[in-house]
């Protein structure tokens, strides 16, 4: 979809899908990972598995390939989690981070519905374990504090996206 595109990745609750949402209503093409590329599979082989665990919640990398090889827009990001990023972040020309801290994280979490991953006091140690570990977020890129109002967050990203042109 772009010309350069971005990965914007981090723990449950940092704020993927309301940096998606405010970089689409500022007229960036944007992504929602979770929501257009996700599905349960292996993150080794890809293969479709029955069942939701957190494990398994990957993204199509052949799907991924594709976006990322039309260049019909200038710039694209990518938001959300996947346990298969390493299959397809060296695709991307810049990865993003979000982390907050530990306080932050419990506040967004108890604001979610009952419904929603993360509710739930199970969820909620994995993600907590994950926040302290990061084991489940990529290594490299460029961290970014998603505890600043939306707004701010968002003119981050753009501020390194900026000095990558």
């Amino acid at each position: 979809m772009g010309v350069r595109n971005y990965l914007v990745e981090g723990v449950s609750g940092t704020g993927k899908t309301s940096v998606c949402h405010e970089l689409a209503r500022r007229g960036y093409p944007a992504i929602n990972g979770d929501r257009e590329l996700a599905y349960q599979g292996n993150p080794d082989t890809g293969e479709p598995l029955d069942g939701a665990v957190h494990q398994h919640h990957i993204w199509d990398v052949d799907r991924v390939r594709a976006l990322v090889a039309d260049h019909t827009q200038p710039i694209t990001f990518f938001c959300g989690g996947s346990r298969n990023y390493d299959t397809f972040i060296d695709l991307f020309d810049g990865v993003f981070v979000l982390n907050v801290d530990l306080e932050t994280l419990h506040r967004r979490l108890d604001q979610r519905g009952p419904d929603e991953w993360g509710s739930d006091p199970s969820a909620r140690e994995l993600i907590v374990r994950l926040h302290r570990t990061k084991e489940d977020i990529p290594s490299t890129g460029v961290v970014i504090d998603a505890t600043p109002p939306l707004t701010q967050v968002v003119d981050e990203i753009l501020r390194h996206v900026d000095r990558d042109l």
